[in-house]
């Protein structure tokens, strides 16, 4: 935000008006303003109070006179003054200028601290901060592969626009004052920096400078929030996202209005992301994670309509599949045992709906949709592999982690010591690796028991499900009785979606007490220890259940006259039509379920917030005082909701891929459904970022991180899932077998899969019944099953070793790096050389070392 930081009085001079708050006050600031609506209007450049105002400072203070107070209360308002006063006052030692602004009514004010930097304070701590700068303008080399192939057949696309003020990219190195005059618009102090690059500074700054005793670790902006001291600290946005009316006489956008008219509206769900324009303003953090999220909802396409047609197939084959027809016209021929120890005998026809059901996920198409979706999986990561390192050089950020990235202000804060860096020689603050390593230790153990609630979750619903069952079969009503099992499923599936949502709150604000108290150097290792510590709970949080239902319900059930128990319970098992039907209803409702309930807290949540927000701070302006036109930008941000990061997001799309991939055997509807749900993701993010949050600090990043490895592991979990999905919980290897060797056509495969109760259990019920197992009449395991044991083991290894020897085909087919970028790259290296060359010819050989070293920095490797 440039311009004066107060709102102008109308002064006496007539057409004219006046900044009457110190400085201007003194300097006797008179601007000519023609109009009555002068007194609202910002001071031009030529006003000696005019500075660009970056970062914002808010603290509130209660002024009611009758409000009782405790001593307690008043020692600890006047620390938190003498704080606040010391961290400004070190502020304005620092290079800073500092503006304050108080707005308050008789009972509270809101005080504003508005801060910039002098041109003196940006150069020395861009140069601190190993900051890179441009020095050469290079055409923009922007591309997206469906675009080049739509122009290579020649057809329209539908999905490119025009988004105007495009940035430029530059050949760019590490900012150094005495080499000042090299970078492109070194000349014009006002847009040299540009914005994200002073919040940059800033932050810095702010993160670093003491408001106490140095040894008291009383320092960093973070701790004066934490305490209280101040309200808010961000950056200032461009200006308001409403883009003005269009017109001959229009003034040009600003770059949050750019992003909102083509980025962040509901309409242009069907376009482009401008992923240029979000990391200028957002920064490359930011900017990467949409990349990916955009790159991923891209891969659900083919995934979605391949999974959609398997499905349709399943739907034709309910009607002509033979078991299927059996099971539903047996009538009474197959009267099944109880499900209970007092629950009544049933007739197996009573489940011809959910057998009709299973039919729709268990049949040939789900092998190929299987063999489809790990293949889909391994190229995705490799050709995003790609798609990172091209936007990595694209933005300047290859080689950010290994050099660059500088020490978290809240590490340099704690750190007990400092010592050199083993790649830039430079002293920085420096935590013992044992110590780290013992509190990590201590973290592990607090997973470990966090993991061990989440089980007893489980087992909870488990029993639910079970007693559920047993009720309702006793209820006395056929086709409840029939469908007992089913209606304990679900319910049982809602109430573990509630055990999750709850757990998951709890355990994410405790990863990030642990991951503070480890000591991590850089941000990058503190997110990353971060994720894995949440990614390892919620992966046991979400996916047990369905692990459970998927691996381990039936398989231990025991035959009529010895059944198995858990606490005195009987184990449950799995319904007439199958464990995978009970599958995709377990991965529906947790993921469509967990994706409807974020949808609806990340539209309703910022709204709320921002509500109360705008209504608490208008409350306390005074009566008659415009609540629209007449704020200030940093009053109507204060009024936004702060940006509390990706994390969230990220978590959200890994644990959404998870459920496409690991158990896609059991529901080929799920990346139809994860590609619907990211379509809205995208735009409601977007328009998070630029309507409803306050602007984050802008952050570089080399990649996205730690989730690229959770990934990978998921991938290759989602290839031994499947492999023993379609082995263990699907009849295609129960069919394939009995064609093989009893009737090609399966008429009679029903009668197959059942077994006769035991002769002592026939005796004590004076009837026989038939139960789903592959035993002989003395509850002993048959040589069929035996053979199917067999055939599934060798059917998971051929499995894993034909898709793991593709994958492996692929990713040596596939580059890591495009060779576009490497000779980019090459071309790079080779003109830092010609150019060290010339220095040395030019002044020298230290000329020429110092340039070496500049020329260094500027290859991004």
């Amino acid at each position: 935000m440039r311009g004066c930081p107060r709102t102008r009085k109308a002064g006496t001079r007539e057409g004219s008006v006046q900044c009457l708050a110190p400085p201007c006050a003194p300097l006797g600031c008179w601007q000519p303003f023609p109009g009555p609506a002068a007194a609202t209007q910002p001071c031009s450049r030529l006003c000696p109070c005019w500075f660009p105002a970056d970062f914002v400072l808010v603290w509130e203070e209660d002024l009611k006179p009758d409000r009782p107070q405790d001593s307690a209360a008043r020692d600890r308002t006047d620390v938190h003054r003498t704080w606040r006063e010391t961290f400004l006052d070190h502020l304005r030692a620092a290079g800073l200028r500092v503006d304050q602004l108080d707005v308050q009514d008789g009972d509270s004010a809101v005080h504003y601290a508005l801060l910039s930097a002098s041109w003196a304070a940006l150069c020395y701590y861009a140069e601190d901060l190993r900051l890179k700068l441009p020095l050469q303008e290079l055409p923009n080399q922007a591309s997206n592969w469906s675009a080049e192939l739509l122009a290579w057949l020649g057809l329209p696309n539908i999905l490119l626009e025009d988004v105007p003020d495009v940035p430029p990219e530059y050949y760019s190195c590490r900012f150094r004052v005495s080499k000042l005059p090299r970078f492109l618009g070194s000349d014009n102090q006002d847009t040299f920096f540009t914005s994200t690059k002073r919040h940059q500074i800033l932050f810095e700054i702010l993160a670093k400078t003491p408001y106490g005793h140095e040894k008291k670790n009383l320092l960093g902006i973070h701790q004066l929030l934490a305490e209280g001291v101040f309200s808010a600290a961000f950056p200032l946005h461009d200006g308001p996202f409403k883009a003005p009316p269009e017109g001959p006489q229009a003034p040009r956008l600003n770059q949050r209005q750019v992003l909102f008219r083509h980025w962040a509206r509901w309409g242009k769900w069907s376009k482009y992301q401008p992923l240029d324009h979000v990391r200028r303003y957002f920064g490359e953090k930011v900017a990467l994670y949409f990349a990916w999220l955009g790159f991923y909802t891209g891969w659900l396409l083919p995934a979605a309509v391949v999974g959609t047609l398997v499905f349709l197939v399943g739907c034709f084959l309910v009607f002509s599949d033979i078991p299927t027809q059996e099971l539903c016209g047996s009538q009474d021929s197959f009267e099944m045992c109880p499900l209970c120890l007092d629950c009544p005998f049933w007739l197996l026809s009573s489940a011809c709906a959910l057998a009709q059901a299973g039919r729709l996920f268990d049949h040939g198409g789900t092998v190929f949709f299987s063999l489809f979706m790990a293949l889909w999986a391994v190229l995705f990561l490799e050709y995003w592999k790609r798609k990172s390192a091209t936007l990595a050089y694209r933005w300047d950020c290859s080689d950010y982690e290994d050099i660059e990235e500088r020490p978290r202000p809240q590490f340099a804060a704690s750190a007990p010591m400092t010592a050199p860096n083993p790649i830039t020689g430079e002293d920085e603050p420096y935590f013992p690796e044992r110590s780290r390593a013992r509190r990590m230790l201590a973290g592990s153990v607090v997973i470990v028991v966090m993991v061990a609630v989440v089980v007893m979750c489980l087992v909870s619903v488990i029993l639910y499900r079970t007693i559920m069952a047993i009720l309702v079969s006793r209820s006395g009503n056929t086709v409840l009785t029939a469908w007992a099992s089913r209606i304990a499923s679900l319910t049982g599936s809602v109430v573990n979606l509630i055990f999750i949502v709850i757990l998951s709150k709890i355990y994410v604000t405790l990863a990030h007490v642990l991951t503070r108290w480890e000591m991590h150097r850089t941000q990058t290792k503190f997110e990353d220890s971060f994720t894995l510590k949440v990614f390892i709970f919620q992966f046991v949080n979400f996916y047990s259940s369905p692990i459970y239902i998927a691996f381990f319900k039936g398989r231990f059930v025991g035959h009529p006259g010895n059944y198995h128990t858990l606490f005195g319970v009987r184990s449950e098992e799995c319904a007439a039509g199958g464990c995978l039907i009970e599958l995709a209803q377990e991965l529906l409702v947790i993921m469509v379920g967990k994706q409807v309930i974020n949808n609806m807290q990340e539209v309703l949540i910022p709204k709320l917030k921002g509500w109360w927000q705008k209504f608490r701070l208008r409350s306390k302006r005074k009566a008659g005082a415009s609540s629209g036109a007449g704020r200030e930008p940093w009053e109507a941000d204060y009024e936004l909701v702060p940006c509390e990061g990706l994390f969230d997001e990220y978590l959200e799309m890994v644990l959404q891929f998870g459920f496409v991939t690991i158990f896609v055997a059991a529901c080929p509807l799920a990346p139809l459904f994860a590609l619907l749900n990211n379509w809205v993701e995208i735009r409601l993010d977007a328009r998070k970022f630029v309507c409803e949050y306050r602007r984050p600090v802008a952050e570089r990043a080399q990649d996205i991180g730690i989730w690229f490895p959770v990934l990978t592991a998921i991938t290759h979990l989602a290839v031994t899932s499947n492999a023993f999905l379609l082995a263990f919980s699907s009849d295609f290897l129960p069919r394939a077998y009995y064609q093989w060797t009893r009737a090609h056509d399966l008429r009679g495969f029903v009668n197959f899969t059942l077994a006769r109760a035991p002769p002592h259990f026939a005796a004590a019920h004076n009837r026989t019944c038939r139960y789903r197992a592959f035993r002989d009449d003395h509850g002993h395991y048959s040589q069929t099953y035996w053979n199917l044991l067999a055939i599934r083991l060798a059917f998971v290894i051929v499995f894993e070793h034909v898709v793991f020897s593709i994958g492996r085909v692929l990713d040596l087919l596939v580059p890591d790096i495009p060779e576009s970028v490497q000779i980019k790259v090459k071309r790079e290296y080779y003109l830092a050389k010609q150019a060290l060359a010339e220095n040395e010819a030019l002044f020298g050989t230290n000329g020429a070392k110092d340039e070496q070293t500049q020329g260094s920095e500027a290859v991004a490797v």
